[in-house]
């Protein structure tokens, strides 16, 4: 059996310190992360929120970099959304830009009433790539 290994980015260690939990756990080939969302280095939510949603990718893409990944490891991508309609604009013009071509993650987005403050969360589950040790 695989043991876990908490992943952390660099710099971003207020919210998990807060809240108690890892940014990531490495199990085997499969890194697990927790749900990212557009927080300032503080901790604290972007108000602006196409700015958050950009904030949450960058954060995302720090942790799967603490880990050797990149965005095209990803296998599951799911995402929560406090006002789905409204913010699904926003929201695909970062994905897109993320995700400009096939073979896209999967991706599961849900709509919800509470982020502890936050519009938008994503959480996902990458391969290692076969380099790392």
């Amino acid at each position: 059996m695989s043991r876990r290994e908490a992943v952390f980015p660099a710099n971003r260690h207020a919210l998990y310190e807060a809240h108690g939990y890892s940014a990531a756990i490495r199990s085997g080939d499969l890194l697990f992360v927790s749900g990212q969302v557009g927080s300032r280095e503080d901790g604290t939510p972007e108000p602006d929120f196409a700015r958050q949603v950009e904030l949450a990718f960058a954060n995302l893409g720090a942790t799967l970099a603490a880990a050797g990944c990149t965005f095209d490891d990803l296998i599951d991508v799911t995402t929560f959304h406090t006002d789905p309609e409204v913010q699904f604009p926003a929201i695909m013009a970062v994905k897109q830009a993320i995700f400009p071509q096939p073979p896209y993650p999967n991706w599961t987005a849900v709509g919800v009433n509470w982020l502890a403050g936050f519009d938008f969360e994503i959480k996902v589950v990458a391969r290692i790539p076969d380099a790392q040790p």
